[in-house]
């Protein structure tokens, strides 16, 4: 088990914006997980992974899957109070999952940096 939150680079957020929009998703996915999921994960210490995705376009391509997949995901809109105008949509949490349903829609990407 395992959770990933994707976040859209092709907005360079700043580091603090960026960890505050990976904490949304990360606690609003884990809201759309069944309570078997949520236990399972919170027994082997909430693993989780940043991913970075190229656009938004992309981000949403993701969302798609992971919703056809039946995983719990939750794509976050920003409210617009500091650096970026509201709705932007800034990043996804997907899972907790198991760690080969999650690999199978984010398998390719590459890790925030």
């Amino acid at each position: 088990m395992k959770q990933v939150i994707v976040v859209n680079e092709a907005l360079r957020l700043p580091r603090g914006k960026l960890a505050a929009q990976v904490a949304h998703a990360a606690v609003a996915s884990l809201l759309h997980a069944d309570a078997a999921s949520q236990r399972a994960w919170f027994e082997v210490g909430m693993p989780k992974i940043v991913l970075a995705c190229e656009s938004l376009a992309e981000l949403l391509a993701l969302e798609a899957k992971a919703q056809a997949a039946g995983l719990p995901c939750a794509l976050i809109q920003d409210a617009g109070r500091t650096v970026i105008a509201a709705g932007t949509q800034t990043c996804l949490g997907i899972g907790p999952a198991s760690a080969e349903a999650l690999s199978a829609i984010t398998g390719e990407l590459k890790l925030v940096r």
